[in-house]
C-alpha cells in the first residue's frame, strides 16, 4: 500500500460547522475516488492499540500518522468499513475512519483548542432556547429537552436558564464551569473527537454529553436535537434534499456515538 495514495483522499467531506476548529484537518477537495486496491482489511496489535492494515500492510492517516485505534472493537468496526468498499473507496461511506483520522491528526495535538471550542457551546446550548409558539412545538421541545436539563442538574449539578426565541440569556457561571470540567474530563482523543462531532451536529453540548455518559441513546439524542425539523416536516411536508442531508449527518452522529462507546 502506498501511504501517499491514502493521504490523497482520506478526510471528511462537508464539514458540519463553520465553528469547527478541526476544519483544516477535516475538509478538502473531492478528487476522483480511487479504485479499491486491496483484498483484505484488518488490524494488528500495535503497542497498546490496533493499527489498521490493508493486505497486511499498515495504514496511515492523511497526516501520515499511524492509523491506530485504541480498542479491538473500534478497530474491527473501522476495518469493516474498509472491507465493505466495493469498486472504489468512498470516504463519504466511512464515517468511523474519518473520525479516527480527526482524532489522531486534529484532536490529539490540539486538545486544548478543541476543549475551548466545545466550552463555547455551553453558553448557547440548543435546549435552553425555546419557541414561544405554536403550542404544539412548545410542547414538543419541552418533552424532548426538559429531561436533558433535568439530567444535567441531577448528574452534573448544572442548572440552565431558558430563553424564548433567539434572545441571548446569560447562563450561571457555575453551570458553565461544570460543563467545562466535564469536557476536560473526557478521556482520550477519540472520545473527545466524538463529543465534538456530536455537539456540532446537534448544536447541543448537553445532548452530546448525555450520549457520552449513557443517559441518551444515539437515536433518542438525534430525535431530541431535531424536534424543530420534525415539527416543520409535519406541518409543511418533507423536503427531499433536506432529508438527504439529514440522513448523511445522522450517519456521522451515529459513528461518533459508536466511537465514544468503543473507545472506552
Amino acid at each position: 500500500m502506498n501511504d501517499d495514495t491514502l493521504s490523497d483522499w482520506l478526510g471528511e467531506p462537508d464539514p458540519s460547522s463553520a465553528r469547527d476548529p478541526l476544519k483544516a484537518v477535516r475538509e478538502g477537495g473531492r478528487p476522483a475516488l480511487p479504485k479499491r486496491f486491496y483484498e483484505q482489511a484488518g488490524f494488528a496489535d500495535a503497542g497498546g492499540g490496533f493499527r489498521l492494515t490493508l493486505d497486511g500492510r499498515s495504514a496511515n492517516t492523511p497526516a501520515k500518522n499511524p492509523l491506530t485505534l485504541p480498542t479491538r472493537a473500534l478497530a474491527e468496526a473501522v476495518a469493516a468499513e474498509w472491507q465493505t468498499q466495493v469498486a472504489v473507496i468512498d470516504p463519504a461511506r466511512m464515517p468511523l475512519t474519518r473520525l479516527a483520522n480527526t482524532a489522531i491528526d486534529g484532536v490529539a495535538p490540539r486538545r486544548e483548542a478543541v476543549v475551548a471550542d466545545l466550552a463555547a457551546y455551553a453558553v448557547t446550548d440548543l435546549v435552553a432556547y425555546r419557541a414561544g409558539e405554536p403550542e404544539r412545538l412548545v410542547a414538543m421541545q419541552a418533552a424532548a429537552w426538559d429531561p436533558v436539563l433535568d439530567w444535567a442538574y441531577e448528574a452534573l449539578g448544572a442548572r440552565f436558564i431558558l430563553s424564548e426565541g433567539v434572545r441571548h440569556v446569560d447562563q450561571p457561571e457555575r453551570s458553565i464551569r461544570i460543563l467545562e470540567e466535564a469536557i476536560a474530563a473526557t478521556e482520550g482523543p477519540f472520545r473527545l473527537a466524538a463529543l465534538h462531532t456530536m455537539t456540532t451536529l446537534t448544536g447541543s453540548l448537553l445532548i452530546a454529553l448525555a450520549v457520552l455518559r449513557g443517559r441518551l441513546s444515539p437515536e433518542e439524542a438525534w430525535e431530541a436535537a431535531h424536534v424543530d425539523e420534525t415539527y416543520q416536516a409535519a406541518v409543511w411536508g418533507p423536503d427531499e434534499e433536506a432529508q438527504a442531508r439529514m440522513t448523511m449527518r445522522k450517519a456521522e452522529f451515529e459513528a461518533a456515538a459508536l466511537t465514544a462507546q468503543y473507545a472506552g
